[in-house]
């Protein structure tokens, strides 16, 4: 169970976060909410601890997050999977290489520093690509591949990490609408059959309430909002979003997307 207490970020004057609590227990797929500027992307820069708290504390069941050093807070990044807007692939490298950069805490440092990755290495990352559709890319140079392929990349990097928790920030952000449903389901998918956490930031509420368990809604760096999709009214989009509310509420509106069946989800090899 991930516990935040009263956690703050501060820039200057500025609070980036104010404040926060939240438990979040296992298994949960977390959409957090909010409009640019709210503190979605800050709070859970500091869960992974890429940015340090003001204030607070992050708790993930007997582990401190927010007094971890050295091999001990590598060691929680491992186990705390992040997936970035970005990608942040390695372009010059293949896809699976890129994939096999997820698991160094699984296999020793030298082979990993070499990239000399065992046979059960390469057949669970073999096996994530496999798991959404793109085993036959694994030789291909990541920075060939679509915006869609790249992302699904990652999430396959940040599964093979064995993670407890994935935080994705924004995933689906600058993805078309076809990307962007492949890469929400590999999302939903991962936290339905691993039962891993997932706490995903995201702008369009349609797809917020058709892909989480729970909303976290936040403004001006505080939680406003925290419940099931259907207890978000109008009233309380607009508080958050304010004018563009009318259009991420509308399910005809620009973020509208099309249904789409789920792709059936293959086993891990080696899990």
């Amino acid at each position: 169970m991930l516990r935040l207490e009263g956690l703050s970020k501060r820039f200057g004057d500025k609070a980036a976060v104010d404040a926060v609590s939240l438990t979040v227990p296992r298994g949960q797929m977390v959409g957090v909410i909010g409009r640019s500027g709210a503190g979605k992307s800050t709070l859970l820069r500091m869960i992974n601890r890429l940015t340090d708290p003001t204030e607070g504390s992050i708790r993930f069941g007997d582990i401190d997050v927010a007094s971890l050093r050295g091999r001990a807070l590598r060691q929680w990044r491992s186990r705390c999977a992040m997936i970035f807007q970005q990608f942040n692939l390695v372009g010059r490298l293949d896809v699976l290489n890129n994939v096999l950069m997820g698991r160094p805490f699984h296999t020793p440092a030298g082979r990993a520093l070499f990239k000399l990755w065992t046979h059960d290495d390469k057949a669970i990352a073999l096996g994530a690509l496999e798991n959404f559709e793109i085993g036959r890319l694994a030789a291909q140079r990541a920075d060939t591949l679509s915006g869609g392929q790249q992302q699904r990349v990652a999430i396959a990097r940040a599964l093979v990490q064995e993670p407890d928790l994935i935080l994705a920030d924004e995933p689906i952000a600058s993805l078309d609408p076809r990307s962007t449903r492949v890469v929400m389901d590999a999302l939903r998918r991962i936290n339905r059959d691993y039962g891993i956490t997932v706490l995903c930031n995201l702008h369009s509420l349609d797809l917020a309430r058709e892909y989480c368990d729970r909303l976290v809604g936040m403004a001006a760096g505080r939680l406003v909002f925290d419940g099931i999709p259907a207890a978000l009214t109008e009233g309380i989009a607009r508080d958050l979003y304010g004018i563009e509310a009318a259009d991420v509420l509308d399910p005809n509106g620009p973020h509208a997307r099309p249904s789409l069946a789920p792709h059936p989800a293959l086993a891990l090899a080696g899990s």
